[in-house]
Parts: C-alpha cells; structure tokens; sequence
C-alpha cells in the first residue's frame, strides 16, 4: 500500500485521518505535560524501541504494509503493559499515545535531514491504532475489570490478545481507507471497491501483521515478569525478520523492473505501439481491482499483463500495429505459449507465466486474469486500429462476448472507462 498524499480528491479521506490523529496526539501531550511523566524509565525504553524502529525502517515499497515493525511491535507492547516487575503501572492510555507520538517525531528529524520521506499518513494511522489498543487495554486492566473476566491465571494472556484482533480489525479499516484514498489520487479508473480492499488488508494480518502483534503482546508480557530489559531481548527476532523483509522487497523489485524492461523490448523492436504493455497494465490492474482482485492475485494480474505480447518477438514480421487481437486462433496461441516460455526464463511466478500462454484460450477455459488481460489488450488494439474511439472498441468487444470475451470481464472494463471520462486506451 502507498501511503496517499493529501491533496486533491483524496483530501477528505486522508484530512479526517489526520485530523483525528492530530487532535487524539494534542489532548494526549497536554495531559502528559500536566500531570507529568509517569515511570520515565519505562517511558524511555519504548520511546527509544519505536525511535529506533522507525529509524531503520526504509520507505515503502508499493504493497508493503508496514516498513517498520520494530516500532509497531514496541508501540503495541506499551499500550498493553499492565505490569512491570510484577509491579503495576500508571502511565495510562494518554501517556501511551503521548511517547509514541514524541518518539515517531524525533525518528523523522534525522530521517528528514537525509533527505528520506516521512509519511506522515502512516504516522496518523499507527497513532489512532496505538490509541485504540490503549484504551480498550489500560482502564479495564487497572480498574481490576479484565482480571474479574478472565482471571488471574493461563486465561488472562487472553485479555491482551482479544485487544490485539480488535485492534488489527481497527488498522485495517484504516488502511484499506487510505489505500482506497491513494488509488483516487492516481485517477477515477483506478478507484476499487472498499470492500476488496479491507479483505485484502484483513488476509494480509496473516503474515507480518500477526508477527508484529504477538511479538508486542510477549513484549508486554516479559516486562510485566523481568522488567524494562524483556524488550532488548525479545524483539530481536523481529528485527531479523524485517532485514530479510527488506531484503525479499528488493528482490520483487528488482523482477518487477526486469518484467518492465522486457516488455519494452517489443516497442523498442516495433512490434508493438509505445506505451502498449504499460498502458495494458495499468488498465488491467483496475479493472481487476473493479472485480474484486486484492494482493498476490493483482500482482499477478499487473505482471502477466506487462508481458503478454512478449511472445510477438518470436515473429518474422511484426504486425501491423502490434494487433494480436485480429490475428487468427491459431497464431494467437502460438504466439501466446512462446511468450508463456519466455516469462517462466526470467524467474517470475509461474502463475504470471500460466496467465500469458493463456491468452488465446477460449475465456470459459481461461482463468479470471487471462480474461482480464486478453479484453484490455484487445481493447486497447481496437483503439489503435480506429475502430470508432472507446465507445466503439466496446461495442466490439460485447460483441465478442459469447466466445473471445467474459461479460463481466467487458463490463467492467466498462465502468472503470465511464469513471475516467471514457479515455482512449491510447492517450497517455
């Protein structure tokens, strides 16, 4: 997910956010400068954990959902600390929210001196997240109400693990919100549903999203027995896991930029307009989102379409426009297969591969994203081949509906058009 900027359509999404986050980060300063800092050791340990976290974390890459677990694990592990020692503590919810907040803008200083982005979206989200978890945790634990629930025994780990799903459910509605926020900012084409994204956000806590929120939970729970010194050696392990994350981010951008330069080859040799692939992609990547695609699929979808007329490289002559769409079944397929050879060489997943040998296929026998493309691709061609502008190169795709195009698919396609003004697949 990229973080949205705040301005033009998305501004109203993004100024509650942040509007919220600003005014919950206000009240909780004003009341930690009135009443004073309480146990400042503590207080210090996960200021320095989330300063820290953050100060390592590099920019995100697109898809990636948290850059700074580090700092997401520590914040979440004070906003459920009961105890420390065995002795209870007294900071409280507002004072949570203040050290986070004060530590988030310290780790921006000299990040902002390297010339390094602070997101300042992300920032707005982890505090209204942290807060939740603060107060859903700190008033029922002190005023004795979650030990009357689930007893002072093996139950009570409980407690701060149900605070911790609620909480998740709470950042993914957030995130997806800003999600849906940033994909308004790239154009009224590329507007998905909510729904698809929440679900995307909510299967992505499967991964380093429950790594995160357990490792803050046993944070929380290690200070409660051996004191301020359980967060050195417990959030180790996450540490390691976020230098192999940023390691396996390169790696998927480094594929994706070969995929973008491979898909160029066929425009560099004139088998294909300029802007052909890049166009297809962009334009299949929201009308997936538009069907309900999130995540690993929409990759998938996003990268197949990149190197669907990779095959074209295999001909003697190019055709006329790089029209595959009007070729005959036969070339189509062959063409096809060979692109699907030449994609399963570079290294990218093999369903990427699936999808492009796919495309001459008979849509029932295709899977969704082989649909997905093989529509735009033609659409696009039709545009190119003057076909009576947008409006008529769908007219000729509805056409084809009953053996070369899905309904759904064509349909939209559709929608995601009307919502960018009907523009030719060619503009741009």
């Amino acid at each position: 997910m990229r973080a949205p900027d705040a301005s033009g359509p998305l501004a109203p999404a993004v100024l509650a956010v942040r509007g919220a986050a600003l005014l919950l980060a206000l009240v909780a300063l004003a009341h930690t400068l009135v009443h004073g800092l309480a146990e400042p050791g503590l207080a210090l340990v996960f200021g320095l954990l989330v300063a820290a976290g953050e100060l390592i974390r590099r920019d995100a890459a697109a898809g990636e959902r948290e850059p700074a677990p580090l700092a997401a694990a520590g914040a979440l592990a004070y906003a459920l600390l009961g105890d420390s020692a065995g002795r209870p503590t007294t900071h409280g919810a507002l004072q949570v929210i203040a050290v986070v907040v004060v530590a988030q803008a310290l780790a921006a200083v000299p990040r902002g001196a390297c010339g390094r982005r602070t997101d300042a979206g992300r920032a707005a989200r982890r505090t209204l997240t942290v807060g939740f978890a603060a107060v859903c945790f700190q008033p029922l634990y002190h005023s004795g109400q979650a030990e009357r629930w689930f007893g002072d025994g093996p139950w009570f780990p409980l407690f701060p693990l149900t605070v911790l799903a609620l909480t998740a459910l709470c950042d993914a509605v957030l995130a997806a919100l800003l999600a849906r926020s940033a994909a308004r900012a790239e154009g009224p084409g590329a507007l998905p549903p909510y729904g698809s994204l929440l679900v995307d956000e909510v299967r992505a806590l499967a991964g380093t999203g429950t790594a995160i929120g357990v490792t803050g939970v046993v944070t929380a729970l290690g200070v409660a027995v051996a004191g301020p010194w359980a967060p050195a050696v417990l959030c180790g392990p996450l540490l390691l896991t976020q230098v192999s994350a940023r390691r396996y981010a390169a790696v998927r951008t480094t594929c994706r930029q070969t995929m973008a330069s491979l898909a160029r080859a066929t425009e560099i040799a004139g088998y294909t307009p300029p802007g052909h692939a890049r166009r297809v992609a962009a334009l299949a990547t929201a009308v997936g989102r538009e069907l309900g695609l999130t995540g690993p699929r929409l990759t998938v979808l996003e990268h197949a379409a990149l190197m669907h007329d990779i095959g074209q490289l295999s001909l003697v002559d190019p055709v006329a426009g790089g029209a595959t769409a009007l070729l005959p079944a036969a070339e189509q397929r062959r063409i096809a297969l060979l692109g699907g050879a030449v994609v399963r060489r570079t290294g990218a997943a093999p369903e990427v591969a699936a999808v492009v040998e796919r495309q001459a296929d008979p849509y029932r026998e295709q899977p969704l994203a082989a649909r997905i493309v093989r529509t735009v691709n033609a659409y696009d061609d039709l545009c190119g081949e003057g076909v009576g502008g947008p409006l008529g190169a769908l007219e000729h795709l509805r056409l084809g509906t009953g053996h070369d195009h899905q309904p759904q698919v064509v349909e939209a396609l559709g929608r995601v058009l009307a919502r960018g003004g009907l523009t030719p697949a060619g503009a741009g």
